[in-house]
């Protein structure tokens, strides 16, 4: 059984000797992090910052392709970096009609960029005197920890204290028949020394819908495979205008239909077999590049959770957290996309993982707030938010006591190119009754993540429309554009905005 935090400091902690018998000593650190992630590393940081003795174990499991990368995570080898990168590429390249040149470079200087962080994130950690170590970590008891190298070398190490920060990985759908053997996920394809060519993107998560939009945008044949609805969890009408402004972009869409087999053709080609299921018909087609965006998973599989006693949602496979990241076990914690119930997102796992180590050694009480937090979809029309969706909105309060001021906007840069700006779009979901408080803001339209940054600061301190009617806006700007809102949903007027 676990030994309690208190009993552990004064009890001994089981060590390996060359003649593999058992001696007794004090934990050898006093915080040991499994996963170099962003919020792994965060809460190492921070922790070897109050002057503790800190370790990070760090292993990555190449994909099915073999895909493989270094220290930081997923956000800086195989998610936000390169996707940021390669959605930037892809706007310049469609602003100068020369994006497969323009996306080229950007893909080599993604690789020469991620191998650069890679590096100084190895080199950053001992001057950070957080001690690294590129091994398969597991546990073996509630304070051990047995590390495995590459080559099977094993190292064993103990710590009072341990934090689980190893994220996820993208999911296969392996019920369809050749989706491992032949498909890939955002986990290689950063990584392709060829290009993709003619692609489908299954899912329609913002993984899937980031991906396929620059694809599309560097000039390659793209279609995305939908199940069902677009982008789960955010504002629906949104998610409706952001697909639709993919349409317009190039992208194609398989809508209601669901995948069944992939083969491999004489050609080298994927053969995709799929099932529409509002016609009931069975259709195919074929591809250089078949990547999935089904969802992802929390990398827990090799840590032998159940042997400590750590519990985890059986249906998510998630691990369990109060509001302190603490699991069931007392001295584990848990931060980032492998918690249940928390955002899948880098800076609320860089957050949670330094205020943890505030927590555990810098005499801090003070908890991650997991409410409004910002987020962007970085489609070719990015799409920001912050806050509740009008959807969420009408469940916790009912229609009647929401106002929603809304409205179609054209940016002054689609005016010269004279680009459609039919899904420019933004909204803010109020409160109807005494200060108006806003519940969510939502904007759709170029450099979305950089408008909602600035408005979150304004919507976690309790901001009101008042308030908002009255902050002065920058001219000439598509944020500008909030702080004009005036048309409601509720009134059926026109709310395309003209003029200045």
């Amino acid at each position: 059984s676990a030994a309690s935090p208190g009993a552990w400091r004064g009890a001994a902690a089981r060590c390996r000797t060359r003649r593999g018998c058992a001696v007794q000593r004090k934990p050898e650190y006093d915080l040991l992090v499994i996963g170099g992630g962003s919020g792994g590393l965060a809460c190492a940081k921070e922790a070897a910052q109050f002057g503790r003795k800190v370790a990070v174990l760090d292993y990555v499991e190449p994909s099915p392709p073999g895909t493989k990368w270094g220290l930081g995570g997923t956000c800086v080898n195989v998610g936000c970096i390169p996707k940021k990168l390669m959605h930037q590429a892809a706007l310049l390249g469609s602003a100068l009609k020369d994006a497969q040149i323009l996306s080229l470079s950007a893909l080599f200087l993604f690789h020469s960029c991620s191998s650069s962080l890679n590096v100084r994130l190895c080199c950053f950690l001992p001057n950070r005197k957080v001690k690294y170590f590129n091994v398969k970590g597991s546990f073996s008891d509630p304070h051990t920890i047995r590390g495995l190298t590459k080559g099977g070398k094993e190292t064993i190490l103990t710590a009072e204290k341990i934090v689980i920060a190893t994220g996820g990985r993208p999911k296969y759908p392996i019920h369809v028949a050749g989706a491992l053997e032949y498909g890939i996920t955002s986990d290689d394809l950063f990584w392709l020394k060829e290009s993709p060519g003619k692609t489908l993107v299954v899912g329609a998560s913002y993984i899937s819908l980031e991906c396929a939009g620059f694809l599309t945008g560097i000039g390659l044949d793209t279609t995305v495979m939908m199940r069902s609805i677009p982008l789960r969890g955010f504002d629906q009408q949104m998610a409706s205008l952001v697909t639709e402004y993919m349409e317009s972009y190039g992208t194609k869409f398989l809508k209601k239909c669901i995948p069944t087999k992939v083969e491999k053709l004489e050609s080298n080609r994927l053969q995709v077999t799929w099932k529409n299921t509002d016609s009931g018909t069975e259709e195919t087609d074929s591809f250089d590049t078949v990547m999935w965006a089904v969802g992802r998973a929390p990398d827990t599989k090799a840590l032998n959770l159940e042997t400590v006693g750590v519990k985890t949602n059986s249906e998510t496979g998630k691990i369990i957290v109060d509001a302190r990241e603490a699991t069931s076990v007392p001295h584990i914690y848990a931060v980032g996309d492998i918690t249940e119930g928390r955002p899948e997102l880098t800076p609320t796992a860089i957050a949670a993982g330094k205020l943890l180590a505030q927590r555990l050694f810098g005499q801090s009480s003070e908890l991650m707030d997991y409410d409004n937090v910002p987020t962007t979809v970085f489609t070719p029309l990015e799409y920001g938010c912050v806050g509740l969706s009008e959807e969420k909105a009408v469940q916790c309060y009912g229609s009647d006591n929401i106002e929603v001021y809304h409205a179609y906007y054209k940016p002054l840069e689609f005016t010269v190119a004279e680009r459609d700006a039919t899904q420019c779009y933004m909204k803010m979901v109020c409160l109807r009754e005494r200060e108006q408080r806003i519940l969510g803001l939502h904007f759709i339209g170029p450099n979305a993540g950089e408008v909602i940054q600035g408005f979150a600061l304004g919507i976690k301190c309790g901001a009101t429309y008042p308030q908002l009617m009255k902050t002065i806006g920058i001219h000439p700007t598509c944020a500008e554009e909030i702080t004009k809102l005036h048309i409601t949903k509720r009134s059926g007027l026109d709310a395309t905005v003209t003029g200045c």
